[in-house]
């Protein structure tokens, strides 16, 4: 399955600039989180863990299975207990990405991305998609990418739950939010082209945030700066 460079019209304003202004849809493949499946001379073949996360019934295997297999069943039942299915991704210079895509709690560590869903006809998966939001605060890694989902798009004269209510709350949760619909596809393979773009992206702005501190520690005497604007902090640094 490619992917395609263009960035959905649903990604925000602010991610979407700063993709395009580090060139990450065009992507080097370096993406958080993602290890090298083979070997470290096998570069262009990466892989990265993905668990979705949501209250039974709106659609967590659904999406997964419209993903890797282009299908879509109504009458899958309920996931008990780990379930596990893979899709490769292949990027505009050859590197392939894999998604290990994990549809069940307790797999959030070593997850460099998280899909929370609801169902945009229940506040009560609402409700439960929240807390599982704060769940993976405290448990998840701090630079897993996180989306928030409104599946069953295609049900929007049943609705309940608003766009702009889930997209204030992704936004105050350093999410990106999206409404799918594993149904008939739509946003779909959008949802999972994003998170390597966002993970991709990720990596970009840590290298350079740390690129940044390390030439500032060489030109600054820290334990003097230290000491004189935080007269506490100069033992720490002295």
């Amino acid at each position: 399955m490619g992917c395609s460079s263009s960035l959905p019209d649903f990604l925000p304003y602010n991610i979407r600039d700063c993709i395009h202004d580090r060139g990450v849809a065009n992507s080097t493949g370096g993406l958080g989180n993602i290890n090298n499946e083979n070997s470290a001379t096998d570069s262009k073949n990466l892989k990265v863990k993905l668990v979705l996360l949501g209250d039974s019934g709106v659609g967590k295997s659904c999406i997964v299975l419209r993903f890797v297999r282009g299908q879509f069943d109504p009458t899958s039942k309920v996931t008990i207990g780990a379930s596990f299915l893979s899709q490769t991704l292949a990027l505009e210079d050859s590197t392939t990405v894999k998604f290990e895509i994990w549809d069940t709690a307790g797999q959030e560590r070593g997850a460099g991305a998280a899909i929370v869903v609801y169902d945009i006809t229940s506040a009560e998966s609402f409700n439960k998609a929240q807390y599982w939001v704060k769940e993976l605060q405290r448990h998840g890694s701090q630079d897993m990418i996180m989306a928030l989902v409104g599946n069953k798009a295609d049900l929007h004269e049943k609705r309940t739950v608003s766009s702009q209510e889930a997209q204030e709350h992704a936004d105050m949760n350093n999410m990106f939010f999206v409404e799918t619909s594993a149904k008939t596809a739509d946003n779909i393979n959008q949802l999972f082209e994003v998170c390597i773009k966002i993970l991709d992206y990720s990596k970009q702005f840590a290298f350079a945030r740390r690129e940044l501190v390390t030439n500032v520690t060489k030109t600054l005497d820290l334990p003097k700066l230290y000491s004189g604007v935080y007269p506490e902090l100069g033992h720490v640094h002295g």
